[in-house]
Formats: structure tokens, sequence, C-alpha cells
């Protein structure tokens, strides 16, 4: 798990969680990346039309957990196991980049502290990368 600590009332036992603002900051985020995914042509329709409050629950509790939140994610799903997970879906370079363009926007839109945002945007590049499971379009 992450953690990225800062010294008293913002760390040295305050995760990451904890000192971008916790649920909320999480909930923003995502929120915000699911307004560009519902109007875009590639991503869209990876997501079912009656579960996009369960896409933004699962990758809200997910991000949480990872960045010393609840670990309510494990505990109703088990271990994320992201790759298996993303499988069924064509993850080509376009759809990787087009998801980090939505992340990105919704990162911007919460004015994280730089320390804090440098973080986040890094464990998302990673991700992202490693989802990539086809190079056909």
């Amino acid at each position: 798990m992450a953690d990225l600590t800062l010294g008293p009332t913002g760390g040295p036992t305050d995760p990451m969680f904890a000192q971008v603002g916790g649920h909320a900051t999480f909930e923003r985020l995502v929120r915000k990346f699911y307004e560009g995914i519902e109007s875009d042509p590639v991503l869209r329709p990876m997501y079912p039309d009656d579960d996009m409050e369960g896409a933004v629950w699962r990758l809200t509790a997910f991000l949480e957990q990872y960045w010393g939140g609840p670990t309510t994610y494990s505990e109703q799903r088990g271990h994320p196991r992201l790759r298996m997970r993303h499988m069924p879906f064509k993850v080509s370079p376009d759809a990787r980049d087009r998801w980090l363009t939505h992340m990105r926007a919704a990162l911007d839109s919460l004015a994280l502290p730089p320390l804090h945002e440098e973080a986040i945007w890094d464990h998302m590049l990673r991700a992202a990368h490693a989802m990539v499971n086809t190079f056909e379009e």
C-alpha cells in the first residue's frame, strides 16, 4: 500500500488517504473521471449502462484502500487482481491514453498539493500502462 507522510496532522501516522481529504476527495476524483468516460466513444462501451454507480464505487473503494483508507474494497471483492479483472476488455494503447486523459483532468480538478498530486499521478500512469492487454484497435 502507498503511504506518503509529511508530519503532524498530515503524517507521520496519517496515510495519503487522510492527507488529501479522505473519502470526499477520492469520490470527487472518481466522479469527475467518470464524467469524462460518459462521453468517450472508446471507453464508455466497456461499462454496463446499469452499473455506472457500481463502477464509481469500485474505483473509489480501490483507490481509498490503495492510499491507506478503509479496506472495504478487499473485504467485499477480495484481492484487487487488476490485470485479471480487466482482461475481458480490450485495453489498447488508445484506450489507456483515453483513460489517462480523463484521469488527468479529474486529478487536476482537485488542485492537490504538488507532492500529493505527483504521487497519485505516478500510480495512475503505472497502473494504466500495466492494464494494456492488446495492441489491436
